[in-house]
């Protein structure tokens, strides 16, 4: 997905309801909301690959994590 696009805007002043004359716009900078990057292991296709994905899709629980292994642990031993 592409980032969503706003604006950042500086003021001065006080706002009417806390008794002042209002607040007064002194700039306003473009800015970009860009998605919550991380760089985990991912099975993909039985195979475990590093790739960066978003943490909406972690928590949503459409990523596959590799299942930890205990340390020490031989393989088919239980």
């Amino acid at each position: 997905m592409k980032p969503a696009h706003g604006v950042k805007k500086c003021e001065r002043g006080k706002a009417k309801y806390l008794g002042g004359n209002g607040r007064k716009t002194t700039g306003i900078t473009k800015r970009k909301f860009r998605k919550n990057l991380k760089k985990i292991r991912v099975v993909e296709n039985g195979a475990v690959v590093r790739r960066t994905v978003p943490v909406s899709l972690i928590r949503s629980g459409a990523i596959t994590k590799p299942q930890a292994q205990d340390p020490f642990a031989l393989p088919g031993s239980n």
